[in-house]
C-alpha cells in the first residue's frame, strides 16, 4: 500500500492511490521481459543501455526499478536469478523507493526549488546533475544505474549529454531507459541501446491491478473496473482515467456518434462539443480525440482485406483529425469546430 502524500508531495504525473513505480514490489504481466534481464544477468552479458519501450502505464518504469534493486542488491553474481525480487523490507528497496541509495539515480522532469511552474522538458542541467554519478568511482565497486523516465521528454541537448555518456561508459554503468515513443528518440541514442519492447496487459491483468489498487482509486463498482480494463487498450494509467464517470461518459458517447455512420445525430455532436470546448475539460477533450484515433485504428486493423484505396481514406481520416487537434492546441483553436469535424470525416 503507498504511503499517503499530501498535494504537495505528489510528483509529476503522480496519482494519488497508485504506487510509484519505484514503490511497487510486484511486476504483473510482463514475465517475458523480466525473464530478458534475467537471462543477460546470468549470462554474463547484460548490456550497458536498454531502451524499454511500449506504450504508457504497462509497467516499463516499474521493470526499470525491479532491475535496479535486484542489481544494487545483489550483482549479477553467478547463473540465472529466479526471480528480480527483493523482499519489501530489504534495505535496497526502501532506499530505492525514497530515491536515497547512492548508486541509482533518476532523470525525470522535476519542478526546480522555489519554482511554481513544472517543465516539460528535461533539460541539459537536470541531465548533466544526474549523469554526475558516472563521473566518480561507485561507492561499493558496485553498479551504478541511471533511470531515465522517460526519454521522450529530453530535449535535443538533455539527449546528447545522455548520448556522450552511454557511448563510453564507465565499468559497471546501467542505463534503464523509458520511452513510450521510441522511434522518436535519437538515432545514435537508440543504436546504442538494446531495444527491449514490452506489450500491453491483457484485459484480465488491468482489471486485477485496478483491482488492487489503495484509496481513492479503490472501492469502484465491479463493473465499472471491468469496462475501464475493456477499453484500456492494455494500459493501466489509460485504464485510471476511464474510472472517471465522466470521462467514460464522453467515451460512450463519441462511441455511439461514431457508430452512425455518416448521419451523425449533430445535435447531440454538438451537445458533445459544448462540453468539451471549455478550458477545464482538457482531460475530457484528450479522452475524445483518443477514443476517435482509437476507432479509426481499430477500422484499419479490421478491414485489412479490403481494397488499398477504403484503408488510404480511414488513415486520411486519422492524420486529419490528428492535425486538426495540433492545430488548435498550437494556435489556442475553439475546439468545438475541431470536435465536429471528427464526426464529418
Amino acid at each position: 500500500m503507498p504511503p499517503e502524500r499530501g498535494d504537495d508531495e505528489l510528483e509529476i504525473g503522480e496519482i494519488p492511490g497508485v504506487p510509484r513505480p519505484r514503490e511497487r514490489q510486484d511486476l504483473v504481466g510482463q514475465e517475458a521481459a523480466e525473464r530478458a534481464f534475467r537471462e543477460a544477468i546470468g549470462a554474463g552479458r547484460l548490456h550497458h543501455a536498454w531502451l524499454i519501450g511500449g506504450p504508457k502505464g504497462i509497467g516499463k518504469a516499474t521493470l526499470a526499478f525491479r532491475v535496479a534493486r535486484h542489481l544494487l542488491a545483489r550483482g549479477d553474481g553467478q547463473g540465472t536469478p529466479d526471480s528480480l525480487a527483493l523482499p519489501p523490507g530489504h534495505t535496497v528497496a526502501r532506499q530505492v523507493a525514497g530515491l536515497a541509495h547512492p548508486n541509482l539515480v533518476l532523470l525525470r522532469r522535476q519542478k526546480a526549488p522555489g519554482s511554481k511552474t513544472i517543465p516539460t522538458q528535461i533539460g541539459v542541467d537536470a541531465a548533466r546533475r544526474a549523469l554526475h554519478l558516472f563521473a566518480a568511482t561507485s561507492a561499493d565497486a558496485g553498479y551504478r544505474i541511471c533511470i531515465v523516465d522517460c526519454a521522450d521528454e529530453l530535449n535535443l541537448a538533455s539527449a546528447n549529454a545522455l548520448l556522450k555518456v552511454i557511448e563510453e561508459p564507465p565499468p559497471r554503468s546501467l542505463f534503464l531507459i523509458v520511452s513510450h515513443a521510441p522511434g522518436r528518440l535519437l538515432p545514435t541514442i537508440r543504436s546504442r541501446c538494446r531495444r527491449l519492447t514490452l506489450k500491453p496487459l491483457t484485459a484480465g491483468t488491468v482489471a486485477q491491478v485496478l483491482h488492487g489498487l489503495s484509496p481513492p482509486q479503490a472501492g469502484h463498482p465491479p463493473a465499472l473496473i471491468e469496462r475501464a480494463a475493456s477499453l484500456s487498450e492494455g494500459s493501466v494509467a489509460r485504464a485510471l482515467d476511464l474510472l472517471d464517470p465522466d470521462t467514460l461518459a464522453v467515451v460512450d458517447e463519441v462511441e455511439a456518434l461514431l457508430a452512425q455512420g455518416d448521419r451523425p445525430d449533430w445535435r447531440r455532436a454538438l451537445k458533445l462539443a459544448e462540453r468539451l470546448a471549455g478550458r477545464d475539460a482538457d482531460g475530457l477533450y484528450a479522452a475524445a480525440l483518443d477514443t476517435v484515433q482509437r476507432r479509426l485504428a481499430a477500422a484499419i486493423e479490421e478491414r485489412q482485406g479490403e481494397p488499398p484505396a477504403r484503408l488510404a481514406a480511414l488513415a486520411d481520416a486519422a492524420e486529419r483529425a490528428a492535425k486538426a487537434a495540433r492545430e488548435a492546441q498550437v494556435y489556442n483553436l475553439d475546439r468545438r469546430p475541431v470536435v465536429l469535424s471528427l464526426f464529418g470525416a
